[in-house]
């Protein structure tokens, strides 16, 4: 299984050109991959996309015939009766059967102390699918955390690490499903603790929401277990930095590239681990895109 994440912006290359089929194209030379995640996707915002496919989840379906593709909007407004909704957020894409989507609202609390000064900030929410891989199900989550705001960035990767804990223990303990409820809401889920949690989550290796994501819960959870979540680069490449995903090749937000980019596994994923690799050559978005692959 080859998992392709790559925070697309838009489709906006550094050149300015908003171009999904680049994007597509791109993550295609990376890896003739099973699922793409994408972020910062657009449908019908014009100064966003210009004079280029407005509703670029169509778009992306378009270009990857063989799969299902599922947005999650994190912002989903209508600016007028007449005119077609307005979203942005998250895409998956997948050509492995897909057994359950999910979507998560993340927090964005408002109330702390870096919301004294006035900023920009958006919702932000975190797509799931589970996909049937080779050996069985595996969660695939998606997400884009908060860019301006630490405490916004720190409330959501605590979020991400209870959503992936209670889905985890969910597979150990399912609900009880009757014999005659096949065919209704409560007919039974694929449940599982096999997890990627991948995405553009704009914090730096070590830092206090990384920390919060990848070390293992200290509460106590029914089953026990800790569920921790893994990076994939380093169970890869342990004695090896990871490589810049951001501000590589764009100045705008800071002199200095960072990592911000990430794969994290499941402990019942991570042995499955064979490649994982970043693209730093590509500049058809402001970000670079990451593969692993399962075995």
């Amino acid at each position: 299984m080859k998992l392709v994440t790559w925070n697309a912006q838009w489709c906006k290359g550094i050149d300015g050109l908003v171009s999904p089929e680049r994007i597509v194209a791109g993550a295609r030379a990376l890896a003739d991959f099973d699922v793409l995640c994408l972020q910062e996707i657009s449908q019908n915002y014009p100064k966003l996309t210009g004079h280029t496919p407005r509703d670029q989840p169509a778009e992306i379906a378009r270009l990857l015939p063989g799969f299902e593709v599922v947005f999650g909007a994190a912002i989903n407004e209508q600016p007028a009766a007449s005119a077609p909704a307005q979203r942005f957020g998250n895409l998956i894409a997948s050509r492995l059967p897909i057994l359950q989507i999910q979507h998560f609202r993340l927090p964005s609390p408002v109330g702390s102390i870096d919301s004294i000064a006035p900023h920009s900030w958006m919702p932000r929410v975190c797509t799931v699918c589970t996909v049937q891989a080779r050996w069985g199900p595996v969660r695939v989550m998606t997400t884009h955390l908060e860019y301006h705001s630490h405490t916004q960035r720190l409330a959501q990767a605590q979020a991400l690490r209870q959503i992936h804990q209670e889905l985890c223990d969910v597979s150990q303990y399912p609900p009880i499903v009757l014999p005659d409820e096949t065919g209704t809401p409560y007919q039974a889920k694929p449940h599982t603790g096999d997890a990627v949690l991948c995405g553009d989550f704009n914090f730096e290796p070590h830092s206090e929401p990384y920390r919060a994501l990848a070390t293992a819960a200290t509460e106590p959870t029914p089953t026990g277990a800790s569920h921790a979540l893994l990076d994939a680069w380093l169970l890869a490449h342990p004695d090896k930095s990871h490589p810049p995903t951001f501000r590589l090749y764009d100045d705008r937000y800071g002199p200095n590239a960072v990592s911000c980019d990430f794969c994290f596994l499941s402990e019942s994923v991570a042995p499955r681990l064979k490649n994982i690799t970043v693209d730093t050559s590509t500049q058809v978005s402001d970000h670079q895109p990451l593969m692993i692959e399962l075995m």
